[in-house]
């Protein structure tokens, strides 16, 4: 909305009353007020803050991970009760996208003939999956609610978002052995690390029982801790990823 003013005649005391102020024949000078204030200051806040899109983390990477623990950078959430924390479980371990995820992770493993007692083809790959599916939802039981609920650590990934690379991926990898509790303050990772090894002993229950070694029981606890490593990484970059390389706008 443009308003004429003569530059002679009107002051600034009379720009709420611009119906009685004359326009001279002289020049307007011209005063532009916005239609919507709001407008501007959503505008003005976006250009305080440009990198905030950046740091946001979204509830799955790629429509086929979930990501329900990640934190956004900087922000500032209340600790998870009891509760919570069986209630993320579920989310990680029930949501559409765990299904794909979990497919994925088997069909790696029957093309690495990982365990010859399934044997190949889709019945095989029907046991890869069910195995698989059961050593997901056991890890995320361990990790992010009963072992945390008894630890009081917070089983969340909180983004760090700054910093090169270098920085960005040994803090990600640091996860694994350093977290938070729920009164923030630092602890060692033992969801992590003793979850993940709970889990790997319980599947002892359903694998053959060629499969129940210490050593196959060892490789299921290291490559649950492998995946959670790399799932760290991908959580950490995901925000610049999803925002630069895909464009998303929020």
């Amino acid at each position: 909305m443009v308003i004429a003013i003569s530059a002679v005649s009107c002051t600034p005391s009379l720009l709420a009353q611009t119906a009685s102020c004359p326009r001279s024949a002289g020049a307007p000078a011209e005063v532009t007020l916005p239609d919507d204030p709001s407008v501007t200051q959503a505008t003005t806040s976006a250009a305080v803050h440009p990198s905030s899109a950046e740091g946001q983390q979204t509830k799955r990477i790629l429509f086929i991970i979930p990501n329900f623990r990640s934190v956004s950078v900087d922000a500032k959430l209340p600790p998870l009760s009891p509760g919570d924390k069986f209630k993320l479980m579920l989310q990680d371990s029930f949501d559409y996208s765990s299904f794909i995820y979990v497919g994925i992770l088997a069909g790696v493993a029957q093309a690495q003939n990982s365990y010859p007692a399934f044997h190949q083809g889709a019945a095989g790959y029907g046991r890869y999956y069910w195995h698989s599916f059961a050593d997901n939802v056991g890890g995320n039981l361990m990790t992010e609610a009963i072992v945390p609920t008894l630890t009081h650590e917070d089983p969340r990934y909180y983004t760090l978002g700054r910093g090169g690379f270098l920085r960005r991926t040994t803090y990600s990898i640091s996860r694994l052995l350093v977290t938070r509790t729920d009164s923030n303050g630092r602890s060692p990772n033992i969801s992590e690390i003793v979850g993940n090894g709970a889990a790997a002993g319980i599947g002892n229950l359903y694998y053959p029982s060629q499969d129940r070694t210490w050593t196959k029981t060892g490789q299921r606890w290291l490559t649950q801790i492998g995946l959670d490593g790399g799932s760290n990484l991908i959580k950490e970059y995901w925000p610049f990823l999803n925002s630069k390389l895909f464009r998303r706008k929020r």
